[in-house]
Order: C-alpha cells, then sequence, then structure tokens
C-alpha cells in the first residue's frame, strides 16, 4: 500500500475501477455474472453487455426483481454482482436480498453506487444513509465502504471469492486519490495511515472520509496533537484485532463515516469496544437525519463531515479521556 495523501481528486472515475476490473475478471472467468438496474450507462457497465451480452443482464428499473435473478443465478453456480445505486440496492430490494440471497445461503455481490451525501443532486430519495445498516444486519454479511479507485480495484478483484452476501458502497465519479496505483488491501482488514508512540486519539474512517482524516491528522499534528489514523474500509467484518490495539495505545476513539452515526461504522466500532474494551468515543457523521439536494460540498459542509469535524470531535474526546 502506497499512500498518497495530497488532497487531490483522481483523474479515473471511482466507477471505472469496478466496471474495468469487472470486465477482465469475467473475460478470466466464465461463471461470473453480473445484473444491472438500467443503470449500466452509469456506472461504464455497458462495455459488460457488449463483451459478454449473456451474461450482463439488464434487469430495468425493479430491484427486487433484479436481486432475484442475481439470487437465481447463484443458485445454479454463478458468481453474480448485482449493482444499483446505493439507495435502490439496500432499501428497494432488502426483502429480496435478505430471504432469496442471504437465508438461502446464495453468495450475491451487491454493489451500491453513490451512498451518503455523493448522491449530490439526485436528492434525499436517492440519498442512502442507512445502507450499510441495513447489510450489517443480515447474518454473516460483508459490508465494504471504499475509499478511492485502487482499493476499490483490489477489493473487487477479492469479492468474487467472498461467501455469502456482501454490500460494497462507492462513489461513481472521480474522488480524492488516498492510495498509489498499485496497492493492495484484503477485505477484513483495515489501514494504518499514520501512526507514532505518542498517539493520544486514534480517529477510525471510511469512504471519503479517508482524506478528512488524513487533513485533520495534518492540523493536530501542527497544534502538537499526535493523533493515529485508521482506513477501516471493511465495516463488518471489523478488524477487531487493529481496533481494540490502537484503543488500548491511544486511549480514545473518534469515527467518521458518510452515513448515519446511529447504525454504521461508528456503531461497529462502539459494539466492539463496549464488549472488549470499553473507551471513550465520539461519533463524525450524518446525525440522524434525511438526506437533500446539493453539491456534494455543501453537503458535506451542511452535515459535519469535514476535517474540521473530525478535529473538534478529537479536542472533546480527549477533554473526556
Amino acid at each position: 500500500m502506497k499512500l498518497i495523501g495530497k488532497h487531490e481528486k483522481d483523474s479515473r472515475a471511482f466507477r471505472d475501477a469496478m466496471a474495468l476490473t469487472l470486465n477482465e475478471m469475467m473475460a478470466e472467468d466464465k461463471s461470473i455474472c453480473y445484473v444491472d438496474c438500467d443503470l449500466m450507462s452509469c456506472v461504464n457497465t455497458k462495455m459488460l453487455q457488449k463483451n459478454y451480452p449473456d451474461r450482463a443482464i439488464q434487469a430495468g428499473i425493479a430491484e427486487g426483481n433484479a436481486a432475484g435473478v442475481a439470487a437465481g443465478l447463484a443458485a445454479t453456480g454463478k458468481k453474480v454482482f448485482f449493482h444499483s445505486f446505493g439507495t435502490f440496492s439496500s432499501r428497494r430490494c432488502y426483502d429480496q436480498i435478505y430471504m432469496s440471497a442471504a437465508y438461502a445461503g446464495l453468495s450475491v455481490r451487491v454493489l451500491g453506487s453513490d451512498p451518503g451525501v455523493t448522491a449530490a443532486f439526485n436528492g434525499g430519495t436517492h440519498m442512502p444513509l442507512e445502507d450499510g445498516a441495513m447489510y450489517l444486519s443480515i447474518p454473516e454479511s460483508t459490508v465494504i465502504d471504499a475509499t478511492d479507485y485502487d482499493q476499490l480495484k483490489s477489493i473487487t478483484r477479492q469479492l468474487v471469492d467472498v461467501e455469502g452476501v456482501s454490500f460494497t458502497r462507492f462513489p461513481r465519479k472521480s474522488v480524492i486519490q488516498v492510495y498509489g496505483e498499485g496497492s493492495e488491501f484484503q477485505i477484513g482488514k483495515g489501514v494504518v495511515l499514520h501512526e507514532s508512540e505518542n498517539d493520544v486519539c486514534t480517529v477510525v474512517a471510511s469512504g471519503i472520509m479517508v482524506d478528512e482524516a488524513l487533513k485533520a491528522y495534518e492540523t493536530l499534528q501542527a497544534e502538537g496533537i499526535s493523533v493515529r489514523v485508521i482506513d477501516m474500509f471493511t465495516w463488518k467484518p471489523l478488524d477487531e484485532e487493529l481496533l481494540l490495539k490502537a484503543a488500548r495505545e491511544t486511549g480514545a476513539i473518534v469515527t467518521a463515516e458518510n452515513h448515519n452515526v446511529t447504525c454504521g461504522l461508528g456503531s461497529v466500532v462502539a459494539n466492539c469496544l463496549a464488549r472488549n474494551l470499553p473507551t471513550v468515543q465520539e461519533f463524525v457523521g450524518v446525525q440522524d437525519q434525511f438526506g437533500q439536494v446539493g453539491p456534494q460540498d455543501f453537503l458535506m459542509d451542511e452535515y459535519g463531515l469535514r476535517a474540521p469535524n473530525i478535529i473538534a470531535a478529537v479536542k472533546k474526546v480527549l477533554e473526556r479521556k
């Protein structure tokens, strides 16, 4: 893994990490299938329909039916990837995913694009702030909040071997590049981005909040406050060993997520700490609110998803420590 940390947007569209990688994978493995809900043009997967017309299925604007198709294909031994916007690949087809795939013991890799505020001008109806929570509640599921292009590329390759239902959230458009090209990651293992013996708090972030955590780290360092930064891109299974090590060594935790704080990464972390090592914690994320229409920058400011919010949370948790 190579950390870039320049806070610059990637020239590559985030969606292409998934689309181009799946295109390669489907050429290598004829058992891989892709199911979409009339959004192939949105995530650049039309190439899959062109290159593999018998394995790239357009199910239309009908996520419940698409989930059933995905489960049916999985039942025949196919390795299935199923995509829709995050709000529809969670809320709209939850019962079908739960019963037809998860309860039936079938492996379906659900891809939810534009999570949280990255839905931007699509507005509150298309803004999933609880999608991760829904999939966290499915027994034996895997839940991932991808950080950037190279991480999603690495994850997509690994998903084909993940058993059961998995849910991967990722923005469609360009985001800040955090990692260098060719970086590799392991599902279920967090990534330590900054660490020292003098750390007094650990910031645990995922997705678009990782870059905000890195900005917060730089400001806090300049103020003489040393914090550890972890990219916990896998919410489930959580890297409990890494989290508990950080909690023991720093004694305070701040979580940062592009999701409702009542039921996402912060909750998973709090659950682990409560069971194993009670630790003071603050939660940065959407504070139990609905989404709204607006550019992503405005929404990140509006919902407190910025480095200054993380800095304030660190200082608050240190007062409680």
